[in-house]
């Protein structure tokens, strides 16, 4: 019971590292780019998470998460939700390739999915507002996810082989 109890709280270990992330980064901590960092980390989790153990990334807690990052932040409700899924669904959907890359080319694609994600959440912040919003909010957004993902993908890689490795229980 004991073994099984751990197995499930290694599981438990990516979201909720990405929901803890998501609560400190909405503390007013007085940060310079502190909002700004936000999509990018969370789309960096669960583009990571969802090439290197999926099961740890169910859709809908994904879809929570994005729903309490719009909640607590300034998003329409759903624009987050939608583009964490899609990063979740690139990440599953080339899982066996992208698993066997080096870090660089498994950089380079988070760049290409996080570009789309953000680009999707402008249009549809946009459509939803009835007018094209600044392109500045996205585009730093984009720089700052490509700028984290070195750091979070060590941490992440840590995790992935120690704490969060349910066969380690």
């Amino acid at each position: 019971m004991a073994r099984l109890l751990d197995a499930s709280a290694r599981r438990a270990v990516p979201l909720a590292v990405a929901t803890l992330a998501l609560l400190l980064l909405n503390t007013p901590a007085g940060l310079p780019g502190q909002a700004e960092m936000q999509p990018g980390f969370l789309l960096a989790c669960v583009f990571f998470w969802s090439v290197f153990r999926p099961a740890s990334m169910p859709a809908v807690p994904v879809f929570l998460l994005g729903v309490l990052s719009d909640l607590l932040g300034s998003q329409p409700v759903g624009v987050s939700a939608i583009m964490l899924l899609l990063a979740l669904g690139c990440g599953r959907t080339w899982r066996g390739r992208l698993a066997r890359l080096g870090f660089i080319p498994m950089w380079l694609v988070f760049a290409a999915v996080a570009a789309a994600s953000l680009a999707l959440g402008w249009l549809l912040v946009s459509a939803l507002r009835l007018q094209p919003m600044p392109l500045l909010a996205p585009v730093f957004a984009w720089v700052l996810a490509l700028g984290l993902y070195p750091l979070l993908s060590a941490v992440l890689t840590w995790q992935h082989r120690t704490i969060a490795d349910p066969d380690r229980a």
